[in-house]
C-alpha cells in the first residue's frame, strides 16, 4: 500500500487554508495545519480533514514568534517523521501608506510573509524525499502598486524572489518550489480593506472569466502543482485570477 502523503499548511484556519486542507485530505493525504486565535476555524478545518478521511494535526503556532516555525517542524516530525508537501499560506499585513510605515511594521510583516517560508524550507526540505513540494501564497501586490499595500506587496515580492532561489538550490534534490498568486478572492481578509466592495465589483467586472477566483480554485491549482504531472514546473509564480492581470 502506498504511503499517505503528509501535507503541512500554515494559516489553515482561514478560508484559503481550509480549502487547501480539505482538498489534500480528499486526495488521501494526512494534513497538519497551523492556527493561532481562530478556534472556530481550527475546529472546522479539522472536521473537514477528518470527514475526507485524513488525519488532522492542528498546531497552534504564531509565525511572528521566532520559535514558531521550529515548533511546527518539531510537531510534524514527531507525528509523521517529515512532510511531503508544505504550503506557506499564513500571512499578515499593515495597510498604511508607505510613508507611514515603521521598522516594527516592516519586521512583523516580513517575518510572517517571507522569512517564515525560508524557515519552513530549511526545516522541512532536508526531510523530504524526491518529489517533495514547497509552495507559498503571494498576491498581485508583489508586482502592482495597490493603495496602502506597500509593505504587504514588498513582502510578497521578496517571497517570490526567495522561491526562485530555493528552486535553484532544491531542484537537484528532486524538490520543486513554486508560488501561487490568487487574484481578488472574497475572503474575510478583505474586510480589512475600506474599499472592499469596490475592489470586488471592479475585479469581477474586469475578469475575462466573468467571476472571481475562489479558495477552491486556489486549492485545485495547489493539487496540480503537488502532483507528479507538475514535476517540471519549478520556481514559478502561478497566477490564479481568471485573466484579470492580463488586461491593461
Amino acid at each position: 500500500m502506498a504511503q499517505k502523503r503528509r501535507v503541512v499548511v500554515t494559516g489553515g484556519s482561514g478560508a484559503i487554508g481550509q480549502a487547501l486542507c480539505a482538498a489534500f485530505a480528499a486526495e488521501g493525504a494526512d494534513v497538519a495545519f497551523t492556527w493561532y486565535l481562530n478556534h472556530q476555524g481550527r475546529d472546522r478545518t479539522a472536521a473537514l480533514i477528518t470527514e475526507a478521511g485524513g488525519q488532522a494535526l492542528p498546531i497552534r503556532a504564531s509565525l511572528r514568534d521566532k520559535n514558531g516555525v521550529s515548533e511546527i517542524v518539531a510537531a510534524v516530525t514527531d507525528a509523521w517523521g517529515g512532510a511531503d508537501v508544505v504550503i506557506s499560506n499564513a500571512a499578515t499585513g499593515v495597510l498604511k501608506p508607505a510613508m507611514e510605515l515603521t521598522a516594527k511594521h516592516w519586521r512583523a510583516v516580513m517575518d510572517v510573509n517571507a522569512h517564515a517560508f525560508l524557515k519552513l524550507a530549511q526545516g522541512f526540505a532536508p526531510l523530504m524525499r524526491p518529489g517533495g513540494r514547497l509552495m507559498a501564497l503571494s498576491s498581485a501586490g508583489a508586482t502592482s502598486a495597490i493603495d496602502n499595500y506597500a509593505l504587504v506587496g514588498a513582502s510578497k515580492a521578496a517571497l517570490e524572489s526567495l522561491a526562485r532561489h530555493l528552486a535553484a538550490e532544491l531542484g537537484p534534490k528532486g524538490i520543486t518550489v513554486n508560488v501561487l498568486s490568487p487574484g481578488v478572492v472574497d475572503t474575510p481578509a478583505l474586510e480589512h480593506f475600506p474599499n472592499r466592495e469596490q475592489l470586488l465589483a471592479v475585479a469581477e467586472m474586469r475578469t475575462p472569466n466573468g467571476r472571481l477566483a475562489t479558495p477552491n480554485d486556489v486549492a485545485n491549482v495547489a493539487l496540480l502543482i503537488a502532483s507528479p504531472r507538475a514535476d517540471m514546473i519549478q520556481g514559478q509564480t502561478i497566477v490564479i485570477d481568471g485573466g484579470y492581470s492580463i488586461l491593461a
